[in-house]
C-alpha cells in the first residue's frame, strides 16, 4: 500500500510540472537546427517516412531491437572476423 501511494504521489508530481518544462525547453530541433538552417536560407522539408508521436518511437525501438540482436548473433563474427574452415 505504501509503494502505491508513492508512486501515485510521484506521478502527480511528475504529470504537474511537465506543461512549464515543455514551454521553458525547446528542442535541438527548433532551438538550433532550425535556426541555423534559416539563417542559411534552408526550408525544413517534409521527411521521406512520415511517422507521428509514439509510432516514430516504435519504429526506433524496433530498428533497435532487430540490430541488436544482430549484433548478438554475430558477435563472435564481428570481433574475430571469419573463421578458416579446416580442410
Amino acid at each position: 500500500m505504501r509503494h502505491l501511494l508513492c508512486g501515485i504521489v510521484l506521478s502527480v508530481a511528475l504529470l504537474t510540472g511537465r506543461s512549464d518544462a515543455v514551454e521553458k525547453w525547446q528542442g535541438l530541433d527548433e532551438a538550433v537546427v532550425q535556426k541555423i538552417a534559416a539563417e542559411q536560407g534552408r526550408n525544413a522539408r517534409e521527411p521521406l517516412v512520415s511517422l507521428e508521436g509514439d509510432l516514430q518511437l516504435f519504429a526506433f525501438l524496433l530498428a533497435g531491437a532487430v540490430g541488436g540482436f544482430m549484433a548478438g548473433y554475430y558477435w563472435r563474427v564481428l570481433l574475430e572476423g571469419k573463421k578458416q574452415s579446416s580442410k
